[in-house]
């Protein structure tokens, strides 16, 4: 199946994976192929996923996602993995102007 995680700042990871487990608002959601469709919301924390058998994962902030035909889209807020916290900065650059 196909994963997209997006976020403000560009394309986190986009490829072909077997699983996901995604950090949903009422806790972890796994999703494997085959799934039915399906919107949820994401909270900060780490898309979990395996992408030929090598498990991987993604720093998240808030979001959602969906899924459709074996196609995970994850839309969140930019996350600076280095601070731990959310980063507002392209926003800020774009308020300034």
């Amino acid at each position: 199946m196909k994963l997209e995680v997006v976020a403000r700042g560009g394309v986190l990871f986009e490829g072909e994976v077997s699983d996901v487990v995604v950090p949903a608002f009422h806790g972890e959601m796994g999703i494997l192929p085959g799934r039915a469709p399906v919107m949820a919301v994401v909270r900060q924390g780490e898309v979990r996923f395996t992408e030929n058998g090598q498990k991987n994962s993604v720093e998240v902030g808030d979001g959602f996602l969906t899924v459709d035909d074996d196609h995970v889209i994850v839309v969140v807020e930019n996350y600076d993995v280095k601070r731990g916290a959310y980063d507002p900065s392209p926003l800020a650059d774009t308020l300034e102007e």
